[in-house]
């Protein structure tokens, strides 16, 4: 199993959202969790987002999948990219899990590039975190200083930035891993073919929140409260808006955002939810308490689905929010939900303290039957 070698803890102090940086061997050896051609196979699936980017006579070219042919490519300047592969591959999803001392609702996905000789996108910017594992064969990576470059379409779907001076200039071999925050340009070509992992961190920016927080209050039909003034005194100036008025409607606005209990349960649904399509299959028949105690007995294991948020708030003990719903938590299952919310696979040994309840044990079930979670012996048929 590939293991991460570097203190997470001390690069977060020294580099996290701060610098890019080379963190040579951090994911040595490194053992890569799917082929180039079990790639292309998810790159067929309609429901798996697919982009082919290739450089020919100097030319940029992007396209969006589903694809079943690559014979026309050649043996140079091509990249095949799919997102969200720990949605869809076990193994893939597993490289997060040295991770995790990061909050799960701050991951993204994690974004497969398959690329030949000279393949890559070209230079260009993200505005989220992202570490970069390079797997099988090199890749060169250009990184350059965070002076606030403009982006501009280079061909429809193909953001880039002018050409930048590099702070970072290094070839990564398998179990390197370049660590970039937002904001800094990068570069990356392949030297041979090569695969790469990227496990990006998104966040949000305020005109997503303030979009989604009003859908919700719309949704909820909340916010009816009106704006009063019965202390209103008369004015020689009435077209003047006072700063009174002005901080008025402020703090009226802003009492709906200060409802703790309403911007949890509107902030739980908005981060729980999942940015790229999950791979839910749901059971064909019901599994009940019954026949998860003996499964677990077993030595089976319950693996959480690639992908899958799960969250919960210290405001509100009673609930956690999955895949934007929020889920009411059985009386004495705190301490459950939090497992289930924390951990990406469990064991007889996590769940036993839970298992001489017929409500909690039916809760685990539940989660099962709407393929929140499967049995590892399910994933081996």
């Amino acid at each position: 199993m590939n293991k991460l070698t570097i203190d997470l803890a001390e690069f977060m102090q020294e580099f996290w959202q701060k610098k890019p940086t080379v963190l040579r061997g951090a994911y040595a050896p490194f053992i890569d969790p799917i082929t180039p051609d079990e790639l292309a196979g998810l790159a067929t699936e309609e429901k798996a987002e697919s982009r082919l980017v290739s450089l020919v006579n100097g030319k940029w070219k992007a396209e969006h999948g589903p694809f079943d042919d690559y014979s026309h490519l050649g043996e140079e300047n091509w990249a095949l990219l799919v997102q969200a592969t720990d949605h869809w591959i076990k193994p893939v999803a597993d490289l997060i899990k040295p991770f995790r001392g990061l909050p799960n609702w701050r991951i993204d996905d994690v974004m497969i590039s398959y690329s030949v000789p000279g393949g890559g996108v070209g230079p260009h910017v993200d505005q989220y975190d992202v570490f970069i594992i390079q797997g099988h064969g090199s890749r060169r990576w250009r990184v350059g200083d965070n002076l606030g470059q403009t982006q501009f379409v280079k061909t429809p779907g193909l953001l880039h930035v002018d050409p930048f001076e590099p702070i970072i200039d290094e070839v990564l071999e398998a179990g390197d891993i370049l660590y970039i925050p937002p904001g800094f340009p990068h570069d990356g070509y392949a030297v041979t073919e090569a695969m790469s992992y990227s496990i990006g961190y998104r966040a949000q920016n305020q005109q997503d929140l303030f979009s989604s927080f009003a859908d919700y209050v719309l949704q909820e039909d909340a916010g009816q409260t009106r704006y009063t003034d019965a202390n209103r005194t008369l004015t020689s100036e009435p077209g003047l808006v006072s700063q009174k008025d002005v901080n008025d409607l402020r703090d009226l606005m802003q009492s709906l955002m200060n409802d703790e209990q309403f911007f949890t349960a509107w902030l739980g649904t908005q981060l729980s939810s999942a940015k790229h399509e999950l791979n839910i299959i749901e059971n064909e028949w019901e599994l009940i308490s019954e026949e998860l105690i003996p499964a677990l007995e077993a030595e089976d294991e319950l693996y959480r689905l690639g992908g899958l948020r799960c969250l919960y708030f210290d405001a509100q003990p009673d609930v956690c929010f999955v895949n934007g719903e929020k889920i009411a938590i059985p009386d004495g299952g705190r301490e459950l939900a939090k497992l289930m919310c924390n951990q990406t696979e469990l064991t007889l040994e996590h769940l036993s303290p839970y298992l001489d309840s017929i409500s909690l044990t039916q809760w685990i079930c539940d989660w099962c039957n709407k393929g929140y979670w499967y049995l590892a012996s399910d994933a081996e048929e």
